[in-house]
């Protein structure tokens, strides 16, 4: 029987497939490989996204006109809103873009709400949406949507109408835009209306609000051909009207004269904001702790065994909700924590985010556990391929990055994970590896070479990974 030394096997099979590192996806593999729910599909019929992109841009046309005249137009101290010297900015661009004054100020509230300019003071800045309006479909898609939720403020109610009222009706007409959704079709007007006077009865309802008994009699001879008065909700007709124009107004819906009445269609991109509202409470309905209302890292947890697909709908819905600099303030409070799984992934929230995540980004990137995600997302957002932006990083900064990964995947992953992870190295053989591993002082170092050496299948190898675990957690050489 001959002997060997007990480090041949290691010295033999110690060389790692250098292959392009993708760390992020490693980490996101974790989990991802027991998800159990599909993307979701749009309706069938459905335009493509670049057509609804260029409907919302034919929609958003004189706001865009209006937000880049205004980026031009930087020296003046006024934007061409509301409030003083507003009217000789609303003179100069009409006269510049050949719009009447009622047109620019129209657009100029199409523009700030759908987040192609941004109000500083008496300051406007082009917004983030604006940069990109030419190249990102997504971004023209989320503008519009945008504006769509805004609806009631592009077209205010008229004035002496019960803001109560008002208010109901903007709660209710969600109903109706279902109504509009599943019939994929015209629906006549009375017919919504009906749907509506039930919507605001049930919300009245819930609030324990009961029409009083003195409005009974009055109402009662009118039930004959005015379907709301029947629910106690008179003067809904006019709401209605008002909601319907509101929404033709942006786009949402077309309303047509008929044989038998006046009818409302959604139009394609109103058809499918519908169906994102939809399934955006599917998600949270489905999320273990109802991902788009709970603070970020519970948000986090929720999104990562979804896809990177699915994964960034959740996360634009999430930053819907809140204001941007609080978004990204708590996605980096998260990031900054001990889960390296949930800093992989609030760097891809950010990516969602863009523009207006970029100073605070760049902040980061003097704190050590943050400096390889805040030098890849300002890589891939300065136009670096994904897959080249690791060249950004040095020998060192990749190796932190390895380990934090490979941190993300003991605490979330399987083991045969965590040992293919190996092949994502930089370095060439597995004492370079665990050499440089040593000198980068990674904090989960030792929990990390720890779990290699437990899952890996070849025991020299796994001899090794365990001594250098000890010489970390010993001080050792």
């Amino acid at each position: 029987m001959t002997s060997r030394k007990p480090d041949e096997p290691l010295a033999r099979n110690s060389r790692l497939r250098l292959v392009r590192p993708r760390a992020l996806a490693t980490a996101r593999r974790a989990v991802t490989t027991r998800r159990t729910r599909p993307a979701p599909r749009p309706p069938e019929g459905t335009p493509p996204r670049a057509e609804l992109a260029r409907q919302a841009r034919h929609v958003l046309a004189d706001a865009v006109r209006i937000a880049r005249w205004a980026a031009v137009e930087r020296g003046a101290t006024a934007a061409p809103g509301s409030g003083p010297g507003a009217v000789p900015a609303q003179e100069r661009a009409a006269a510049a873009l050949n719009l009447t004054p009622g047109q620019i100020r129209a657009g100029w509230d199409r523009a700030r709400l759908a987040g192609l300019v941004e109000l500083h003071g008496d300051t406007a800045r082009p917004g983030w949406r604006l940069h990109a309006w030419d190249r990102d479909d997504s971004a023209v898609l989320r503008g519009w949507v945008a504006l769509f939720d805004a609806w009631s403020l592009v077209h205010p109610a008229a004035e002496g109408v019960e803001p109560s009222a008002v208010a109901e009706v903007v709660e209710a007409l969600p109903q109706v835009l279902s109504l509009l959704q599943l019939s994929q079709g015209p629906v006549l007007v009375p017919a919504l209306l009906d749907l509506l006077g039930q919507r605001v009865e049930e919300l009245r309802e819930e609030r324990c609000e009961v029409p009083g008994a003195e409005q009974a009699p009055a109402e009662a001879p009118e039930t004959t051909g005015a379907p709301a008065a029947a629910h106690g909700t008179d003067g809904l007709p006019s709401l209605l009207d008002w909601a319907l124009d509101g929404l033709a107004a942006v786009g949402a819906l077309t309303l047509d004269p008929g044989a038998e009445g006046r009818h409302a269609t959604l139009t394609p991109l109103g058809n499918w904001a519908v169906w994102v509202k939809l399934e955006q409470i599917c998600v949270a309905a489905q999320s273990p702790a109802g991902n788009i209302e709970q603070s970020a890292e519970d948000m986090l947890r929720g999104c990562a065994r979804l896809t990177p697909g699915p994964a960034r709908a959740e996360y634009r819905a999430w930053l819907a909700a809140r204001t941007l600099s609080s978004a990204v303030t708590e996605l980096l409070t998260v990031a900054r924590g001990e889960d390296a799984l949930l800093r992989g992934l609030a760097f891809e929230a950010l990516r969602v985010v863009g523009a207006p995540a970029e100073a605070e980004v760049r902040a980061t990137v003097a704190e050590p556990s943050l400096r390889p995600y805040a030098l890849l997302w300002l890589a891939e957002y300065e136009g670096a391929d994904p897959d080249d932006a690791q060249e950004v990083l040095t020998r060192e900064e990749s190796t932190w990055l390895w380990v934090d990964t490979a941190a993300a995947v003991a605490d979330h992953g399987e083991s045969e994970l965590l040992v293919r992870h190996l092949d994502s190295a930089v370095q060439g053989t597995v004492p370079a590896l665990l050499d440089e591993i040593r000198a980068v002082g990674h904090p989960r170092t030792v929990q990390v070479l720890v779990a290699l050496a437990a899952a890996h299948p070849d025991p020299a190898l796994a001899k090794a990974v365990r001594r250098a675990a000890f010489q970390v957690h010993t001080g050792g050489a």
